[in-house]
């Protein structure tokens, strides 16, 4: 068959299945599950595999299941990746009651992407070479940090998303060349995004520790943790002027603790934050330059600070010969005019670190209206939400595993990893650590 034809066929097969591509997409909205937990949609998507007769892998990094379809000759292999995931946002009408878990991150959309080009691909595989690994991956939102770290105290995972451990477990060791694309809310309509890439972080928290007292008649027997973090956060916001605008600098902290009882001089006070930043020189100048004002509020005030930094995602890379193949069918499918190209995206994802591993992409797709994350967040377009990006997945494939593969090769041969898995590993490895910083203590007034 000709790549026409190929194509073609493909096409046909997926708007012949559309209905049961729907039909998942809404089952997936319907039970949304929180990283590492996502036990439902792993099923879900664990059935379709089955059905199809693919040989499946499960339980990778938790919850992770793997699909491989087969090609008519060998030749590179590529994934067609999508997320089990959903945010917390109980404030979303689709919420979750008990968890406020909701699928407002178009993760559901990405499992009805990778499932509809599959119906397709799997139609064709005799006239490509290769093979495709259709893989479903958990926790991509770096959320619930104090879940995922309990369940590393368990020894369930080492790495809090889910790209990371699959990296460390090895589970794309066998991949040469990977492919997603995410829910995109700015633009609602049938267009396609790429940015020049995205920020890559680390995660951090840190405890306050004081002395409780009582606030009304002796508020001067306490040592007040919860000054000591708003002088930390003041200290930095006065960083900002330090950090360069190319950098794409983004801390954004939330207190998860601010005290035990309003009657009572704050003892103990807790935060979650991201250090976010556009390469991973700036990620560790950013890093440093934040404990430095943590330090400075538990120093001011007298309190003991703890700081745990965990390894966040790096700053995404796109392959640009890659891109170039998905935009041209993106062009066939919705007009060029519909293709757009942005600058880098202060915003983070774990596909960012495959990307420092192999030739991956990461383009967006409109469809949808309201921000990301937020209690709007809904699709307006069915088609182009959860159809047409099936497609730009099978057409990519067809044309990088057609005529022997040639077009995957050429990617896979010009590609220059920034790490081997093990200095990826080890590079992760330095991004965490934990700092005890013990603050002045005041004489004692008895």
């Amino acid at each position: 068959m000709s790549l026409k034809d190929l194509k073609a066929a493909a096409l046909k097969e997926i708007d012949a299945n559309r209905e049961s591509i729907l039909a998942l997409a809404r089952a997936i909205f319907a039970e949304p599950e929180e990283g590492y937990r996502e036990v439902k949609t792993a099923a879900k998507v664990e059935a379709v595999f089955s059905e199809w007769g693919l040989k499946v892998q499960k339980g990778l990094a938790l919850t992770g299941v793997r699909g491989l379809l087969e090609c008519g000759a060998p030749g590179p292999r590529i994934g067609i990746l999508s997320e089990l995931d959903a945010v917390i946002n109980p404030d979303h009408p689709a919420a979750d009651p008990g968890s406020g878990a909701v699928h407002a991150c178009g993760h559901f959309a990405q499992i009805a992407w990778m499932i509809g080009a599959g119906y397709g691909l799997r139609k064709i595989l005799d006239g490509l070479a290769g093979s495709v690994v259709l893989f479903a991956v958990p926790a991509e939102e770096y959320i619930n940090l104090e879940f995922r770290e309990n369940l590393k105290k368990e020894n369930k995972i080492q790495y809090l998303g889910g790209k990371q451990e699959l990296i460390r477990l090895g589970a794309f060791e066998d991949i040469d060349l990977a492919m997603m694309q995410h829910a995109q809310s700015e633009m609602p309509g049938r267009k396609v995004f790429f940015t020049a890439g995205s920020n890559g972080f680390v995660g951090k928290t840190a405890r306050f520790l004081g002395r409780a007292s009582h606030a009304g008649f002796a508020p001067e027997r306490g040592i007040n943790a919860l000054n000591a973090f708003t002088l930390a956060l003041s200290a930095i916001h006065a960083q900002r002027e330090t950090f360069r605008d190319e950098d794409m600098v983004r801390v954004h902290p939330i207190l998860t603790r601010g005290g035990e009882s309003v009657n009572v001089v704050p003892s103990e006070v807790t935060t979650e934050m991201y250090a976010r930043a556009r390469t991973v020189e700036a990620i560790k100048d950013t890093s440093f330059k934040v404990d430095r004002a943590l330090k400075a509020g538990a120093l001011a005030t007298g309190t003991t600070l703890e700081i745990s930094t965990t390894a966040g995602y790096m700053p995404l890379e796109s392959d640009e010969k890659f891109s170039d193949i998905y935009a041209a069918n993106a062009a066939e499918l919705i007009g060029k005019e519909n293709i757009h190209f942005q600058g880098p995206s202060g915003g983070s994802t774990d596909m960012g670190d495959l990307t420092h591993l192999i030739p991956g992409i990461h383009p967006w797709v409109g469809a949808f209206s309201g921000d990301l994350h937020s209690k709007d967040f809904k699709v307006e377009d069915e088609e182009m939400a959860f159809i047409i990006p099936a497609k730009l997945f099978a057409m990519t494939a067809i044309d990088l595993l057609a005529d022997g593969a040639k077009k995957a090769k050429e990617i896979v041969s010009a590609f220059k990893p920034v790490y081997s898995r093990e200095e990826y590993v080890r590079t992760l490895d330095r991004f965490t650590y934990k700092t005890r910083f013990e603050g002045e203590k005041p004489p004692t007034l008895e």
